[in-house]
């Protein structure tokens, strides 16, 4: 891995080089003569939302604005439509707790370089090799994925919400008595335990409660009305269920990981949050600095470094230029999110079925971002089409 910042670098803009010529000229005009005939936006969800075998399923398309939805699954449909209906999206909640962070960094009121223990002890002394905030958003703290107690507290709710059983006191009192084994910042290890220490060091650093500071500060400029930390009222939020696609799943409690996997939304919410990332300068300006922060590449791990993170997102290469992505599940229900700039495309996915292998969901999800075809400019509206829908 290659060495960590000591924090994030404020100002920094991605790299948007190399940019592709997009195959239709502004305005839309049509291909040159004899250019290949690509399925339509249509067609691609459909066939997603066919692959993913699931009982709800939305996928949820922006190009250049305009945006397309593909609603289906194997079950009856339910009496709000699937595009309403709010979705537990897990691990991809981490890239709104990146955002907060970016946004409180470039609000001068964090460094990123802060010892999260002396934010949430009292200003207890940093030590030689304190764990950073910074640390702990990039995974790179030497913390776990899970605390060492979890197991065994969480088990008798293992098939139900063993997170509710570790609440925010354990979370704090469990780092506080950790060791790490390894220097901060020297070994990246994807951890849901260390973003929930962040969500309960930037409470304490800020003296608001982390589900309030991102109502603050993320959710409310984004106008992201359809999003919530918890279950909302019966009817509202869509259903989750096992690996075998029908037996239900109580709805995700987080417990003290609230900043690491609490976050549920429409898919309409999503694409907002995630066109907000493609057009920073259309933002609220107080989050604008923040959206390009989170596209900037603070390490990059594995063989030949192949491997690119940002604060909030995983960045991989394609032909025309950096995609970013992040997905995310709780007990019984998945979710996608990406963006890429240069086809000025956005992707949030849904499905209310846990995969535990084989994942055609997320595979149809990441294939669709990847594709190489930027899509005309459209017109203002949005697009609805059901798959298989009963």
């Amino acid at each position: 891995m290659t060495a960590l910042p000591p924090a994030p670098w404020p100002g920094t803009r991605p790299d948007d080089a190399h940019r592709p010529v997009p195959a239709t000229a502004p305005g839309g005009a049509p291909r040159p003569a004899g250019g290949p005939v690509l399925p339509s936006d249509d067609d691609l969800l459909a066939d997603a939302v066919a692959a993913s075998d699931a009982p709800h399923v939305v996928f949820a398309l922006s190009r250049h604005g305009r945006r397309t939805l593909c609603t289906g699954g194997t079950a009856p449909a339910p009496p709000l439509p699937r595009e309403d209906l709010r979705y537990e999206i897990g691990s991809a909640t981490k890239t709104f707790t990146g955002l907060l962070l970016a946004g409180l960094i470039h609000a001068g009121e964090l460094t990123g370089g802060e010892p999260a223990a002396a934010l949430l002890d009292g200003g207890r002394p940093a030590g030689a090799a304190p764990v950073t905030l910074a640390h702990l958003i990039t995974h790179t703290s030497g913390l776990p994925a899970l605390p060492a107690a979890f197991l065994l507290r969480g088990l008798p709710a293992w098939h139900t919400n063993p997170y509710a059983r570790f609440p925010a006191d354990r979370v704090v009192a469990a780092f506080l008595r950790h060791r790490p084994r390894r220097r901060p910042g020297t070994r990246w290890c994807y951890s849901n335990y260390g973003v929930a220490v962040l969500g309960h060091a930037l409470a304490a650093a800020t003296g608001t409660p982390w589900e309030d500071l991102l109502a603050e500060r993320v959710l409310r400029p984004l106008g992201l009305t359809g999003t919530a930390l918890r279950p909302h009222e019966p009817g509202h939020d869509a259903p989750g269920h096992g690996k075998d696609g029908v037996s239900p799943v109580p709805a995700f409690d987080a417990g003290g990981f609230q900043a690491a996997g609490a976050v549920r939304a429409t898919p309409h919410d999503l694409l907002t949050f995630l066109e907000a990332h493609l057009d920073p300068a259309a933002a609220p300006p107080a989050l604008a600095p923040a959206l390009h922060a989170v596209r900037v590449p603070v390490l990059r791990r594995g063989l030949t470094h192949r491997h690119v993170h940002t604060l909030a997102w995983f960045r991989h290469p394609t032909d025309g230029g950096p995609m970013y992505f992040h997905s995310g599940a709780t007990l019984g229900q998945q979710a996608f999110l990406g963006f890429r700039p240069d086809t000025g495309t956005a992707l949030a996915a849904v499905c209310t079925r846990r995969f535990r292998a084989h994942d055609p969901f997320v595979a149809a999800a990441y294939g669709l971002l990847a594709e190489e075809r930027p899509g005309p400019p459209g017109a203002d509206g949005t697009h609805r089409s059901g798959a298989g829908q009963p």
